[in-house]
C-alpha cells in the first residue's frame, strides 16, 4: 500500500475552506511532530513490552489536540486511524500515517489507515471495510490472538483491555466464567488460561463467534467446556435464567448502539444498562464477580437499584500507561 501526497489541490485561495482547515503547510508541520512522538513512544515501550510478550501497543494516543489520530502498533505493522473532519481533506491521514511509518522503518505494505465516523448506529466493532480475510497471529503476554488489519474499523484486539484481561485471569481459577458481547473472545482466552472450569460466550455475529473459536484453538483451549453461543444477549439472558444456569465471573462489554430492524432488536447503552446488569445478575451466585465495562464517552452510570452487595470503579487500574487517553474505556467490578 503507497500513500501519495499530493498538495497542489490545496494551493492558492483557503478563503471558501472550513474554520480551522488544516493547510498543507500545517499538515506537514504536524506529520513531523507525529512523526517525532511516535519515534520517542516506540523507543520508550517497545524493549519492555517484549520482554513481556507484548505484540500491540498505542504509539500516539491523541496527544496534541490538533492532531487528532491514533497510531497502534501490531507486530511490526502500524494501523493509523482519525475520525474524520472537515477540516482534514482526504490526503491528511495517508500523510500521517507516511509520517509514522518512516519514522519507524515500517514498508508501506504493513501500514493500514482506519477512517471512522461519529454518531454510527451499528458501532464500529460491526462494520466491514474490505474483504481481504488476511490475519496475523500476535501475542499478549502468555496469549496469542488473529487480528484482521485491513477488513475491520476494529482489528479483533482492544489493547486498552489487556490490564482487565490480566485481571480475569488472577480470578478464574475453578470459576464457571460468562462473557456477553464476547466480539472475538479474547476474555474467554483469558479465563480459559486461569484456569476456569466452564466459559460460555454470547454474541450475536457469527463472524466473530467463529473468529472466537479461533482464538481458542490457537491458545490450546478448544474444549467442550467453552461453549460459543450465537444470540442476542437479552434473549439469551432470559432463556439462560429459565433453565436455571448460574455463573460466578462474568464480563459484560456491550456496544454503545445497534439496531436490527429485522430482528427487531436493539441496544443503547444509557437506556438498556440497567435492565442489561439487572438480567445478568440474576445468573451470578453469591459471592460473585461481575465486570462490565464501556467506551462510550457519554455514559451515564445507573447503578442504584442492582442487586449487588459492592460495586468498585475500577478505569484507573484498567488503563495500560501507553494509553494516554484514560477515558478510553470505564470499567466497573460488581460483587453480588
Amino acid at each position: 500500500m503507497k500513500f501519495a501526497i499530493n498538495d497542489s489541490s490545496h494551493k492558492g485561495n483557503y478563503q471558501n475552506l472550513p474554520r480551522g482547515f488544516i493547510t498543507p503547510e500545517k499538515a506537514k508541520r504536524q506529520a513531523e511532530t507525529l512523526a517525532n512522538s511516535v519515534k520517542n513512544h516506540f523507543r520508550h515501550l517497545s524493549k519492555r513490552f517484549n520482554r513481556q510478550g507484548i505484540h500491540c501497543f498505542r504509539l500516539y494516543d491523541w496527544d496534541s489536540p490538533d492532531i487528532r489520530v491514533v497510531v497502534d502498533w501490531y507486530a511490526g505493522h502500524l494501523v493509523v486511524a482519525e475520525y474524520e473532519r472537515i477540516q482534514t481533506g482526504p490526503e491528511y491521514l495517508p500523510q500521517m500515517a507516511n509520517a509514522a511509518a518512516q519514522a519507524l522503518g515500517v514498508p508501506p505494505e504493513k501500514v493500514h489507515i482506519r477512517r471512522r465516523h461519529t454518531n454510527t448506529v451499528e458501532g464500529p466493532r460491526y462494520a466491514k471495510i474490505d474483504s481481504r480475510g488476511e490475519r496475523i497471529e500476535v501475542h499478549e503476554r502468555n496469549l496469542r490472538f488473529w487480528v484482521n488489519l485491513n477488513d475491520f474499523l476494529d482489528t479483533g484486539l482492544f489493547s486498552d483491555h489487556r490490564d482487565t484481561r490480566a485481571i480475569i485471569i488472577k480470578l478464574s481459577a475453578g470459576k464457571d466464567f460468562l462473557n456477553l458481547f464476547c466480539y472475538t473472545g479474547t476474555f474467554t482466552c483469558a479465563a480459559a488460561a486461569g484456569g476456569c472450569a466452564s466459559s460460555v460466550s454470547v454474541d450475536r455475529s457469527k463472524t466473530y463467534l467463529d473468529w472466537a473459536r479461533d482464538n481458542l484453538a490457537l491458545n490450546g483451549f478448544l474444549r467442550k467446556q467453552h461453549t460459543l453461543i450465537q444470540a442476542d444477549v437479552m434473549s439469551y439472558l432470559a432463556a439462560a435464567h429459565k433453565r436455571g444456569e448460574r455463573f460466578n465471573l462474568a464480563f459484560v462489554d456491550p456496544p454503545s448502539f445497534y439496531k436490527d430492524e429485522r430482528a427487531q432488536v436493539s441496544f443503547d447503552i444509557n437506556r438498556d444498562h440497567p435492565q442489561l446488569l439487572s438480567e445478568t445478575l440474576k445468573l451470578m451466585q453469591p459471592g460473585s464477580d461481575l465486570f462490565f465495562s464501556t467506551n462510550h464517552q457519554r455514559f451515564a452510570p445507573q447503578f442504584e437499584n442492582l442487586a449487588v452487595k459492592d460495586i468498585a470503579a475500577l478505569t484507573p487500574k484498567t488503563i495500560p500507561e501507553d494509553y494516554r487517553n484514560r477515558m478510553v474505556h470505564s470499567c466497573w467490578h460488581m460483587k453480588t
